[in-house]
């Protein structure tokens, strides 16, 4: 058996004391919101450029939880492996200078097929009518329907973030055939994969993660589509049908005149210039984003979805 050990700190000794608990031979440590699922519950939302950034702050009341795997150590102690681990944690609580907590829960945790749990907790997703995303354990629940096949991995984006589902279910409505298509911030390349099955004609992934593009790279191949693939350290000058970004609103608003001037400028008279899509960003988020693009592109909200939103806009029409 695993053993699991829970107790509560501040913030102040959260971080520290995870460290600590680590040093005593936890295999994983994890802090959480003692409040979660509580009106008091803290959720915390850390970006690029945020105050919180590179340094997150902990909640005022953290639950600590590590896991300990037994080993001879434990069995070769007078008073089994509660009494070494009740040591360990004093041990532990005591490097970083606070008392032991009174209240410590101890938990066996069985062996499983980690694996098999793992591929349990995703299921086929269901887009629209027109789309599904399917890990690749799973038969498809609708074969006439586009598949896309794509496992959980390190890169973002498995589809079943509502982000991610506000960008596919535009994708569905604007992309008929034929478009040229950016995924600035492409993640795992699901955007890009799902535009290149709903038939783009051209599509470009770019990301600042090396892993990431190996990742969009492999879910490319195994859903037989064909996409080009940049880091985003290299130029980017062409132009595009559509431009979809789902990262987060500092970097877009970062962002804002490089993915404004990716836009096709369309044709005099009444061809259209190109359309932008923007997520990861939370409604209260939305004015600062609108304003970050308004000397650019005019957006509004198209979608919400459990406190996300897609914001969308096109460029302007050249004069004829």
């Amino acid at each position: 058996m695993w053993l699991s050990v829970t107790l509560d700190a501040d913030a102040e000794h959260a971080d520290a004391l995870s460290d600590a608990l680590l040093g005593q031979g936890a295999i994983t440590v994890s802090v959480e919101d003692a409040l979660a699922g509580t009106p008091e519950e803290t959720p915390q939302f850390g970006e690029p450029g945020s105050p919180a950034c590179g340094s997150p702050p902990l909640w005022s009341h953290s639950r600590v939880i590590a896991l300990f795997e037994p080993g001879d150590e434990f069995a070769n102690t007078p008073g089994g492996a509660a009494d070494d681990l009740d040591r360990r944690i004093a041990a532990a609580c005591a490097s970083v200078g606070i008392g032991k907590p009174a209240t410590i829960s101890y938990d066996e945790v069985a062996e499983q097929n980690w694996v098999q749990l793992t591929q349990s907790q995703f299921e086929p997703i269901r887009i629209n009518e027109r789309l599904w995303i399917v890990p690749s354990w799973h038969a498809a629940p609708d074969p006439a329907a586009i598949n896309l096949l794509l496992d959980p991995g390190m890169a973002f984006g498995t589809g079943s973030h509502p982000t991610t589902r506000l960008c596919l279910e535009w994708l569905c409505v604007h992309v008929q055939g034929g478009e040229s298509v950016l995924d600035y911030g492409c993640g795992s390349g699901i955007l890009a994969i799902a535009a290149a099955r709903l038939g783009a004609g051209r599509v470009l992934g770019v990301d600042i993660d090396d892993n990431a593009l190996t990742a969009a790279r492999d879910n490319a191949s195994a859903n037989g589509v064909s996409l080009e693939l940049r880091h985003s350290r290299s130029p980017l000058e062409e132009t595009f049908d559509c431009v979809v970004a789902n990262i987060l609103t500092n970097p877009l608003c970062v962002l804002a005149p490089l993915l404004s001037a990716r836009l096709a400028t369309g044709g005099p008279g009444n061809i259209a210039g190109g359309r932008l899509a923007l997520s990861g960003v939370l409604e209260s988020q939305a004015d600062e984003v609108i304003a970050a693009y308004a000397s650019f592109v005019q957006l509004k909200i198209a979608a919400a979805l459990d406190g996300w939103i897609l914001l969308e806009g096109q460029r302007q029409r050249q004069a004829p």
